[in-house]
């Protein structure tokens, strides 16, 4: 997700790795807390895959920086990622999802829509798997694990609701 994050924000801006690190944190910080240290490998990696340049620009106050811009296929990659399907992870579902959402402005009205479908049978599937222990009389739950599995399912009715929400905006903008 680190690369959607870092090509996302470089369709806007040349930037250097501090100011995107601090993008990232200002775009992002609700989702996923990137360390700065994993944005430099992760600089690297798109830069060997052609999708981002880095040129290095003296300052006024005479310090080299590095800025980082996205190629063409950079945009394509983004464009990949955000197509590329979820992973059943439950754990990492939700943020994922978030940051894949909260970038789904890129994409064309049809691309977006498979986004949103997407991330909608993900979010169904979690909270019929957490429906289905819940409801299993042989699994044997604590109160606390049947809170937490109730919460769960709350919290995936309302980001299917979300994105249904998100759908019908994208549809009325066509």
């Amino acid at each position: 997700m680190i690369e959607i994050m870092i090509l996302y924000i470089l369709l806007k801006h040349d930037l250097t790795m501090y100011a995107i690190h601090k993008r990232i944190q200002e775009n992002f910080l609700a989702f996923t807390s990137p360390s700065f240290g994993a944005v430099k490998p992760a600089l690297v990696r798109l830069e060997k895959q052609g999708c981002i340049t880095s040129s290095k620009i003296m300052s006024d106050g005479g310090k080299l920086s590095v800025y980082y811009s996205i190629t063409k296929d950079g945009v394509k990659e983004l464009r990949n990622l955000l197509l590329k399907p979820l992973s059943q992870n439950a754990l990492q579902f939700l943020s994922d999802a978030r940051i894949k959402l909260s970038c789904v402005s890129f994409l064309d009205r049809s691309d977006a829509d498979e986004v949103f479908v997407d991330i909608k049978s993900n979010a169904l599937l979690h909270k019929l798997n957490a429906e289905k222990i819940l409801s299993d009389e042989y699994t044997p739950l604590s109160y606390q694990q049947r809170i937490v599995l109730d919460n769960a399912v709350c919290e995936y009715k309302n980001f299917i609701s979300l994105v249904e929400g998100l759908e019908k905006s994208n549809a009325g903008n066509r």
